[in-house]
């Protein structure tokens, strides 16, 4: 199959397009116009017979033509009488058509019901046409024949056919210039987005796309910026990703190595060997768990909310669960759980982590007490995690969500940034109040 581009898929279209329309005339035309023009030669015939009033008196004597029958074709718009009487046996008018032509004339005038009829015949390959009127002389009947050829018809379809020919190719040539247009109306805007396609391809996103003018094309525009900003905004969190990983990853890591390292050589970091070993454990469960998270992070952000498992719970399953996994961790600290009984629709597993790191999170800073809540509002469930510890700062606030945020008790962690992930993804909302008697994290689920 032939490949065309763009500009060639114009032409072909505007070619097809005047090819069409000269099909169409080429077959529509002769039809319609001999039709029109047949009717225009019958009305001619029928004025110049209306205009031989009275013709058969005793005094009137017929036209006299000097142009025979078949001369009388070579005359564009002459109108010949013939007028039949006395039981057709009279003939009067010139010139007398031939003897077979005028049978069938007086044929028809036998065999007409109306008082006029229309008649054409062909003779010598060209076609007459003639009217035939009842009309009556001296109170007998008698027939008007008036005829005239084809030469007027003929000539006009051919006048109009140079016309029309003209008018096609005169359309033809200036339809190259709305093509051309086209060609390049549609090229430009093509073109320039193609450029910048290219410069995205090569990692290249930072000029800006906006074409403005045509509806559909400012449309595109708007579609392709909003996509280079999101591309701009996952290199941007890649690339932060990445370097707090590494630096998340490089210190548990480093860690390990000195204190294995230390052990080979025969030297204990510690007292003995066990709390040796009890360090190299902690940085390992450190740091998997920040791999963990990771994982978990990577994996929320290829969520849609779509994908998610929507399922009616009770509050109170998921927080007991909490409160007797996190207890023994602090034993100096209180877990009140209220609003047991409230029901919620979402994902039972999101949940579980969104409750896990809230509650990871208020026990780095309660004083003695973590109230876990969740309360049915109008719309929505509202659950809450609150800790009784310090306020937070102000300027604080709108970054505590963000990935790898540091805390001011120097922690680094996904756990907030994963809270926020899974309430995008239920369509909730979240937000960081600091209350009279300590901080709250809430979390709005739509019902």
């Amino acid at each position: 199959m032939m490949k065309v581009n763009l500009t060639q898929r114009i032409w072909l279209s505007f070619i097809a397009l005047v090819v069409l329309v000269g099909l169409t005339m080429v077959i529509v035309y002769p039809i319609s116009i001999k039709g029109t023009l047949t009717d225009e030669t019958y009305r001619i015939i029928e004025q110049e017979q209306a205009r031989m009033a009275n013709p058969f008196s005793d005094y009137f004597t017929p036209p006299q033509s000097e142009l025979d029958f078949i001369e009388r074709r070579e005359a564009e718009r002459s109108v010949g009488h013939l007028f039949l009487f006395n039981d057709l046996g009279t003939l009067r008018g010139e010139p007398v058509p031939p003897d077979n032509v005028l049978k069938e004339m007086v044929s028809n005038a036998v065999n007409q019901d109306n008082e006029r009829e229309r008649y054409e015949l062909t003779y010598n390959d060209a076609t007459l046409f003639y009217v035939i009127t009842r009309i009556e002389s001296d109170g007998e009947e008698a027939f008007q024949i008036s005829y005239m050829w084809d030469t007027y018809r003929d000539l006009m379809v051919n006048r109009l056919w140079e016309r029309l020919i003209y008018l096609l190719l005169i359309t033809s040539a200036l339809s190259l210039l709305p093509a051309i247009w086209l060609k390049r109306y549609l090229r430009q805007p093509l073109r320039v987005l193609g450029n910048h396609f290219e410069q995205i391809a090569k990692r290249n996103w930072k000029e800006p796309f906006r074409w403005e003018g045509d509806d559909d094309f400012q449309k595109l525009s708007d579609q392709f910026e909003s996509m280079r900003q999101n591309l701009i905004r996952y290199d941007r969190s890649q690339k932060t990703f990445i370097q707090h990983a590494s630096h998340e990853l490089k210190t548990p890591i480093m860690v390990v190595k000195t204190y294995a390292q230390s052990v080979k050589d025969g030297i204990l970091p510690k007292e003995n060997l066990e709390q040796t070993m009890d360090v190299i454990l902690d940085e390992a469960d450190r740091m998997d768990k920040r791999v963990k998270d990771m994982l978990y992070f990577t994996k929320l952000d290829a969520l849609k909310k779509e994908t998610i498992n929507l399922e009616e719970m009770l509050f109170g399953n998921l927080a007991f669960q909490i409160e007797e996994r996190f207890r023994m961790q602090r034993e100096d600290l209180k877990i009140v759980i209220q609003g047991a009984d409230v029901k919620l629709k979402a994902d039972s597993e999101h949940m579980q982590v969104l409750l896990e790191n809230l509650v990871e999170n208020a026990m780095r800073y309660a004083k003695d007490t973590i109230w876990i809540k969740a309360e049915e509002k109008k719309d929505a469930v509202e659950i809450s995690v609150k800790n009784n510890g310090v306020p937070i700062k102000n300027e604080d606030i709108p970054h505590l969500f963000a990935p790898f945020r540091k805390g001011n008790k120097g922690q680094f962690g996904l756990g907030l940034a994963i809270v926020k992930r899974i309430a995008e993804l239920h369509q909730g909302h979240h937000e960081v109040i600091n209350e009279e008697d300590g901080v709250a994290f809430k979390i709005s689920l739509p019902k």
